[in-house]
């Protein structure tokens, strides 16, 4: 067989380069289709704030929600952003002039998430009111085109393919959307849940939960393929098959902490190692294959709030504590010549 992977590069041999404080609760590079030169903070100072993160410079910062800014997410050309809320709105942002385009009210909670659509024409964001909402970007309809209320209690993640939504919720269960064929299959984690992705290749689903465990499920099956971090709770699916167990016949590795505060998993740009953040100051990395601990990173004292890999490059951001921290190979180069 071929050798295993090594640990992630970026994060095995590198330096943190720079911090830069900002009141932010959580670092947000733009999404894969993106080049990776770019990110976005949010946080409690009620502002977004756009960085080129390898020069360490704040180009815009943008100003229009009431309260705490939860989350932010940008579009496939760079040119809007969309982000959401502790004052229950979703707004969309002109990147170049920094004003709000529009705002969408509806949902009864603070929004806990917001995601692009690939073309950028809808934003689909999750709230603690337990509901997924779906604006128009390109319509001046104050309604959402869409509501998804199965959760029983707050959306604490959501995330996008080409034809799926994918959420993640205090009631213990991830659930994918097919819009194509317009069926939901929900799985029971049995812990709430904080932050759930899919794999690069498609095929696979991360999910982080509140009991400090990373699980890694099939995405079409929800057969449990991986079990990182502590203890052993067994995943309960449920499709259109009815419900079914899945046992933990896999070894349990300890690590990072996680049971209090909603915290990001990640899967590297290779798709080899899973990554989460820990309320411990580290980042802690797991082989896929194997499910062995790769990597604990010290980041800081506090809680590591959010983290998120460069699209394609040995590059990861981490927020913690009101500052961002980019992690690379000393060796890297950012692609492009961002400004």
């Amino acid at each position: 067989p071929p050798p295993l992977p090594p640990p992630p590069e970026g994060a095995r041999r590198g330096m943190e380069v720079r911090n830069r404080a900002g009141g932010s609760r959580g670092s947000r590079p733009f999404p894969p289709a993106a080049d990776g030169n770019y990110c976005l903070t949010c946080g409690s100072d009620k502002t977004l704030k756009l960085w080129n993160p390898h020069k360490g410079t704040a180009l815009r910062t943008y100003q229009g929600h009431g309260y705490e800014v939860l989350d932010a997410a940008g579009s496939f050309d760079n040119s809007q952003i969309c982000s959401g809320g502790a004052d229950k709105a979703v707004a969309l942002w002109d990147v170049t002039t920094g004003q709000v385009v529009r705002k969408y009210r509806g949902h009864a909670g603070k929004v806990n998430c917001v995601q692009f659509n690939e073309e950028a024409t809808v934003i689909v964001s999750g709230s603690i009111d337990s509901t997924v909402r779906c604006w128009d970007c390109r319509s001046r309809r104050p309604d959402p085109i869409q509501v998804l209320d199965e959760a029983k209690d707050g959306i604490s993640s959501v995330k996008l393919s080409a034809h799926e939504i994918l959420t993640g919720s205090v009631d213990g269960r991830v659930r994918r959307y097919d819009l194509r064929t317009g069926q939901l299959c929900s799985d029971y984690i049995g812990s709430p849940i904080t932050s759930v992705c899919f794999s690069k290749d498609g095929q696979c689903v991360l999910v982080a939960s509140l009991d400090s465990t990373l699980r890694l499920l099939d995405k079409d099956t929800g057969e449990l393929l991986g079990e990182y971090g502590l203890p052993c709770v067994p995943a309960f699916s449920g499709g259109f098959g009815g419900p079914r167990l899945t046992p933990c016949p896999l070894p349990r590795y300890t690590g990072h902490r996680s049971t209090t505060y909603r915290l990001d998993c990640v899967l590297n740009e290779q798709d080899t190692h899973v990554g989460c953040a820990s309320e411990d100051g580290h980042v802690y990395f797991w082989d896929l294959v194997e499910g062995s601990l790769a990597l604990s990173l010290p980041v800081g004292q506090g809680v590591v709030q959010s983290l998120a890999f460069h699209p394609r490059l040995s590059c990861l951001l981490v927020a913690t504590q009101g500052q961002v921290s980019l992690w690379r190979e000393d060796t890297f180069q950012p692609e492009g010549d961002p400004d």
